[in-house]
């Protein structure tokens, strides 16, 4: 399923989410939870400059969801993210059974871009969600918002410069 135009505002969202985590002084990533009929849920960023490496967004929605939806509304709703979710996250997401992922830059193109910065390598291989849970279905790059998010990690790898 490709990414359709009336996706793009979730998908913006979570441009702004992963630069009011930038602004906190954290990793830039935003994510938004959405629910079957197209109602935002939840939304969070990156907060794992408080110390703990887990608090990813994805992760948190995870959560979320566990807690406050039945399992046919979890597997209705998508997770729409600024990065492919990283290991953690995509099990998370499958363990709990949510639906769709779609996200703005790949592992890859982090992988990439972190690689050109001369940022290190993180604890855990960036591997595809694919590659973690195979059976959930995952759309992206989006090409239009990708440069945004490169720029948030180039100022979040810049900062110490």
């Amino acid at each position: 399923m490709a990414v359709r135009d009336d996706e793009l505002p979730y998908l913006r969202r979570c441009v702004e989410l992963a630069a009011e985590a930038l602004e906190a002084g954290d990793e830039p990533f935003g994510s938004v939870l959405v629910s079957g009929d197209g109602t935002v849920l939840a939304e969070d960023h990156n907060r794992v400059a408080s110390g703990d490496r887990t608090r990813h967004p994805e992760f948190e929605l995870a959560r979320w969801a566990a807690a406050h939806m039945t399992p046919e509304e979890r597997a209705a709703a998508t997770v729409y993210t600024s990065g492919e979710h990283c290991p953690m996250c995509a099990a998370a997401h499958a363990w709990v059974g949510l639906g769709r992922i779609v996200y703005v830059a790949s592992s890859e193109q982090l992988t990439s871009w972190l690689t050109e910065l001369g940022a290190a390598a993180p604890p855990v291989r960036p591997l595809p969600v694919s590659a973690i849970a195979p059976e959930v279905t995952v759309d992206g790059p989006v090409p239009e918002l990708t440069d945004a998010i490169a720029a948030l990690h180039r100022r979040f790898h810049r900062q110490g410069d």
